[in-house]
C-alpha cells in the first residue's frame, strides 16, 4: 500500500506539473495571438491577458489524452534513471501490479475532469465569447434551445429582433409556429409578428399565415391585421451562420449535455454532434488510463537496456495517433458515417487493449 500510494503521488504530482507548463506555454501563445488581433481604446495587455486565461482551458481540455501520455513518459523515465524500477522489480512487484496506481490516479483525474473541468471549461469559452465580442464591438446571432422550442436573435442597423419557433429544419432555415419580436433602435418592442411557417430566403425570411400587432398603439389588440403570404422580414441570417451559431459542443456543460440534446431533438436540429461529445466525455477516463498504459509499454523498462530515446519517441507519436484516430471518429460520428457509441468507444477501448496486449508482451515475452 505504501509503494501505491508512493507511486500515485509521483504521477499526480507529475501530471499537474506537466499541466502548468502546457498552461503557462499555451496562455504565453494566446496572449501575442489577442494582442494581434484587438483594436480599440480597450485593446492592451490587460484585455489581452484576460480573454487569453478564458480561452486556454479549452484548449487544455482538449488535449488531456496528451499530456497523460507526456506525465507518464515523464514519471516511467525518472523512475528508471533512479533504478527505482529495479528495485521495485527485486522486491517481487510485477510491472501490471505496479501500473495499478497511476492508472487508478488517471482514472480519478479523468472522472474530476469531465464532471468538474468541463463545466468550467463550458463556462470561461461562453464568457471568453461574450467579453471579445465586447471588446471588439462585433455581435453574431445566437441560437438557444428550450422546453419552448429554439430562440434566435438577428440584428441590423434598424434594430434587433428575437426570433422563436416551436420546430425547425435540420439547418434552421424552416421554421414552425414563429413568432416575431422586432425592437427599434432605442431598444424598446416595437412589433410582434406570429406566422404559421417562416421560411429563410437570401436576405429576408418569407412568412406564411402571419398576423402583425403593432405595440406602439394603444391597443394592440384593436391594430392587429393579416399579413399577406410572402410577406418578408428582413434578415441576414444564412444557413451557414445559424448552424455555427450553435456554437460546439464542448461550449455546453458536460451535465446540461443531455437536456440540451434533448432539447435538439424537440426543436427538429440534428443532435449527432452533441451525443457523439457526450460519449466521449463518458470514454474520457478510460482514455487517459490507455494512455498511461501505452506510456507503460514503450518506457518501463530499466535505462540500461539503452535506445531511450527511440522508445519515447514511439511512445509519444502513440499517443498522437490515438488521439488523430479518437478526433476522426468524432468527425465520422457527427456526420453520421458511423454509430455514435462506436465513433465514441472504438478508439479509447481499441487502445486500452493493444497498449495492454504490449504490456504483457513485454513483461511476460
Amino acid at each position: 500500500m505504501t509503494l501505491a500510494l508512493y507511486i500515485a503521488r509521483r504521477f499526480f504530482a507529475t501530471f499537474l506539473v506537466v499541466l502548468a507548463i502546457f498552461f503557462g506555454v499555451m496562455l504565453l501563445i494566446d496572449v501575442i495571438d489577442q494582442l494581434r488581433q484587438l483594436t480599440g481604446p480597450d485593446a492592451g495587455v490587460a484585455s489581452a491577458l484576460r480573454l487569453a486565461a478564458l480561452n486556454v482551458p479549452e484548449s487544455l481540455y482538449r488535449i488531456l489524452p496528451l499530456i497523460t501520455v507526456l506525465a507518464s513518459v515523464a514519471l516511467f523515465m525518472n523512475l528508471a534513471r533512479t533504478s527505482e524500477l529495479v528495485i521495485i522489480r527485486a522486491s517481487g512487484r510485477s510491472g501490471l501490479r505496479f501500473l495499478v496506481a497511476p492508472l487508478l490516479v488517471s482514472l480519478i483525474c479523468g472522472m474530476v475532469a469531465v464532471t468538474v473541468f468541463n463545466p468550467l471549461v463550458a463556462a470561461t469559452t461562453n464568457r471568453y465569447e461574450i467579453a471579445r465580442a465586447q471588446l471588439t464591438g462585433t455581435g453574431d446571432s445566437r441560437l438557444s434551445i428550450s422546453s419552448t422550442g429554439l430562440w434566435l436573435r438577428q440584428g441590423s442597423a434598424s434594430g434587433q429582433t428575437v426570433i422563436q419557433a416551436a420546430r425547425a429544419n435540420a439547418f434552421g432555415t424552416e421554421l414552425t409556429d414563429v413568432t416575431f419580436l422586432i425592437y427599434g433602435r432605442d431598444g424598446q418592442p416595437d412589433m410582434r409578428i406570429e406566422a404559421a411557417n417562416a421560411q429563410l430566403e437570401p436576405g429576408a425570411w418569407v412568412l406564411g399565415g402571419a398576423m402583425r400587432w403593432p405595440l406602439s398603439a394603444a391597443n394592440p389588440a384593436s391594430a392587429a391585421e393579416a399579413l399577406p403570404d410572402g410577406t418578408r422580414i428582413d434578415s441576414d441570417l444564412t444557413a451557414e451562420g445559424i448552424r455555427d451559431s450553435f456554437g460546439t459542443p464542448s461550449e455546453i456543460a458536460f451535465w446540461a449535455l443531455p437536456a440540451y440534446i434533448e432539447g435538439l431533438d424537440r426543436a427538429g436540429f440534428s443532435s449527432l454532434a452533441h451525443r457523439v461529445w457526450f460519449q466521449m466525455e463518458l470514454a474520457q477516463p478510460l482514455l487517459l488510463a490507455a494512455m498511461v498504459l501505452i506510456a507503460a509499454g514503450f518506457t518501463m523498462r530499466p535505462a540500461r537496456f539503452g535506445r531511450t530515446g527511440l522508445l519515447v519517441l514511439l511512445a509519444i507519436l502513440s499517443g498522437f495517433v490515438i488521439f488523430f484516430l479518437r478526433n476522426f471518429a468524432q468527425v465520422l460520428g457527427a456526420n453520421g458515417e458511423i454509430p455514435v457509441a462506436l465513433a465514441a468507444w472504438t478508439p479509447p477501448v481499441a487502445a486500452f487493449m493493444m497498449a495492454l496486449g504490449l504490456l504483457l508482451h513485454v513483461e511476460d515475452g
